[in-house]
Parts: structure tokens; C-alpha cells; sequence
């Protein structure tokens, strides 16, 4: 202690830091200081709170802290919409966007990004189109390699794919490896092998070393049975030495961050989750009629194989782990690098439903927020 007073920048700096990992319950504490400290009234302070609490999980605290500011500028309004996209509130983050015209905000690129976003994961095609046209015919904003993304993603999650194919192929900038790899994310998404081997070159050229396009055409052969295929990509990623991403999960318990690893070496933390999450697998097979999603299991082994391997993702572990560890009644809420996978979504709808718990997972294109049985993706995402 140096008994230095906190300024704008480093509580901005510090509430990013949160929304980064997850760390709501610091955040809140954060928060209670700038409400006595008398910060509240700093507009990018209460922007970065908007955003601590819409990537933490909690859209209603970032809706209340939103709704009590006096000065609103485009960051604020953005920081919302974007936190409603997040959430899977397209239809609220529309009518946002349209409160923000209606105050005389004029919307900048990335309000635009965040309102295609919302778009994408809500399945509203027509909206979204209205918009794109809409940035530059009332905005006069030329549209960047961000919202093409977005419109790529928004007809390929509806299983537009030759669309979003042709849309790409008709781009009037150089679509990059985040454009290819979208589509890419859709065929999965979809199960298009004959469209991911056509996008598979244009992606492999501009980045061949990523991992997480490898495995996601793995993913693809994997689940249309084409093993040779699933040995081939394999083998040229050895070949190059290319190293899988491992997935991770974190949870938040008393204010200390738990970080789970898939497949790592049990420890006195690790060891805990797996006994918590073997008693919960035995109750949701009994009560919930849980059978293992093993289509997500990339590799030709036996069924029994299969169940063992998705049994240990690193989001079931952190969920077990939160459930053994804190209070009833409390939001259990997970932050994952990687997208969930359909074993483990169906597990934490489960969950919900048999413990009687809310569950937020926040994986890596969006947040999926689990409660009596249901998610709010409704699957779709």
C-alpha cells in the first residue's frame, strides 16, 4: 500500500481486466468504490462498467448501470448493444440501436459490428441485411473486413452456406483468414464437407499453421465418419508440428480465479472436480436421461472411449467444481476458450434442470445462459 488514489485510467484498466476473465465478483466490489468514491459520474468509467458486467454475465447489471448514466456518448451506447449481442438479446439490442438514433447519437463502425453481431446469433437475416445496407446508404460508412465477417456469419449459422460462399467470393476487399475460417466455422456447424474442402485451401493458404483451423476440418471428416481423412490432417499437423489448443475453463469462487485444463494432471483442485462431476454425470443419467453427445469425440475409438473423453472438458470440470464449492442459490458462471460443444451444452441444460440452477458459460464467439433446462442460444449458435 502507497496510499496512492485510484484515477479514471486505472479503474478503466482494472474493470477491463475483469471482463477479460470473468472476475464478477471483484468487479462488484470495484463497482461499490466508485460509487463511494464519487467516479460514478465518469462516463468511460461507467462504460467500462457496462462492459465488466456484460462480459461477466450479468446483462441485468450492466442494463442498470446503462440506464442510470447522465452522459451517454457512442461507446456507451455501443458497449450495451454489444453486451445485449453477446447475450443473444438481438431483438432488445435492436431496439437500443434505434433509442440511440432517436437521442441523436450518430452510431460509428463498431455499433454497427455489434448490431450484425446480434443479428448473427439470433438468426435474423433480414434485419441484418437491412443494416449492413443501411451503415453506408444513411451512415455513409464504408463497410470494413469486420462487418463482412459478420454477414458471412450471419447467412452461414442459417445454413445459407452457398450464400455466404458466393457473398464472400463476391467481396470487393481481399476477404482474409478470419472470413475464410467463419465460413469454415458454418460447414462444421452443418456438417458440409463438400463446401469445407473448397474453402479449405483459400484459409490454408493465408495461415497454414493455425491449429484451430486443422482441427475444426478434423471435427468436419469426424463426424461425416471419414476417418482417413480425420488421420490425414492429423498427421500433417504432426508432420508440421502443429500443437492443439488446449481447452480451458475458468470459475470464479470466494474472489480466486480456478483455472481447468482438458486432460491435464489431477491436483487437490482437479481431483475434486472430477469426483463432483462423476456424482453429477450418475444423477443426470438417472433423473435427466443424460446419454453422451460422442459425435463431438474427434477420434475412431470405441463408444465407451468416446463418453470417457468428453466426460473431461474443461467446462464440465469448472461447473462440478463450482457446484461443490459454493453456496446454493448463487450463478454458477464459466469463462471457456474455446466454443462449447454440443455434449457439454446439453449437459449444462440438464444441470439447470435437475439441480434447479442458473449456469452462465461464456465460450469463445458468445454467452450461453442455461436455466430450467433451457439455454437462451435456444440452441442456436
Amino acid at each position: 500500500m502507497i496510499g496512492l488514489r485510484p484515477s479514471e485510467v486505472s479503474l478503466t484498466g482494472v474493470l477491463s481486466g475483469c471482463a477479460q476473465v470473468g472476475a464478477s465478483e471483484f468487479g462488484k466490489i470495484l463497482h461499490g468504490f466508485i460509487e463511494k468514491s464519487g467516479f460514478n459520474w465518469i462516463t468511460t468509467v461507467n462504460n467500462a462498467l457496462v462492459d465488466m458486467y456484460a462480459r461477466c454475465g450479468n446483462v441485468g447489471m450492466a442494463r442498470l448501470v446503462f440506464r442510470s448514466m447522465l452522459h451517454k456518448s457512442v461507446v456507451s451506447w455501443t458497449s450495451m448493444i454489444e453486451g445485449l449481442a453477446m447475450h443473444g438479446y438481438a431483438e432488445e439490442a435492436i431496439r437500443v440501436f434505434h433509442e440511440m438514433e432517436g437521442c441523436g447519437i450518430r452510431p460509428d463502425w463498431i455499433t454497427f459490428v455489434s448490431l450484425l453481431y446480434a443479428c448473427s446469433h439470433a438468426g435474423l437475416i433480414e434485419q441484418g441485411c437491412n443494416y449492413f445496407s443501411r451503415m453506408k446508404d444513411a451512415y455513409d460508412i464504408e463497410p470494413t473486413v469486420e462487418h463482412y465477417g459478420c454477414m458471412v456469419d450471419l447467412y452461414g449459422r442459417a445454413g445459407y452456406l452457398q450464400k455466404a460462399y458466393d457473398f464472400v467470393c463476391q467481396m470487393p476487399i481481399t476477404p482474409n483468414a478470419i472470413i475464410w475460417r467463419t465460413l469454415l466455422g458454418a460447414c462444421g456447424i452443418h456438417g458440409n464437407v463438400e463446401l469445407a474442402e473448397q474453402v479449405k485451401p483459400r484459409l490454408f493458404d493465408l495461415e497454414p499453421d493455425d491449429s484451430s483451423d486443422n482441427v475444426l476440418l478434423s471435427n468436419i471428416y469426424a463426424v461425416a465418419g471419414k476417418w482417413k481423412d480425420v488421420a490425414t490432417v492429423r498427421r500433417s499437423m504432426t508432420d508440421q508440428k502443429i500443437k492443439k489448443t488446449p481447452g480451458w475453463s475458468m470459475i470464479e469462487v470466494d474472489r480466486t480465479m480456478y483455472r481447468f485444463v482438458a486432460g491435464e494432471k489431477t491436483n487437490r483442485t482437479t481431483g475434486e472436480a472430477y469426483e463432483k462431476l462423476k456424482e453429477i454425470i450418475k444423477r443426470l443419467r438417472l433423473e435427466g436421461g443424460y446419454v453422451p453427445e460422442v459425435a463431438s469425440v474427434l477420434h475412431d475409438v470405441d463408444e465407451e472411449e468416446k463418453e470417457d473423453s468428453v466426460s473431461k472438458h474443461s467446462d464440465k470440470l469448472a461447473v462440478a467444481f463450482g457446484i461443490s464449492r459454493l453456496c446454493k442459490g448463487r450463478v454458477i458462471r464459466i469463462v471457456k476458450n474455446l466454443r462449447i460443444c454440443r455434449d457439454c451444452h446439453t449437459v449444462m441444460k440438464l444441470i439447470s434442470k435437475v439441480y434447479g440452477l442458473k449456469l452462465v458459460v461464456r465460450d469463445r464467439s458468445r454467452f450461453h445462459s442455461f436455466d430450467d433446462g433451457a439455454c437462451s442460444c435456444k440452441d442456436y449458435w
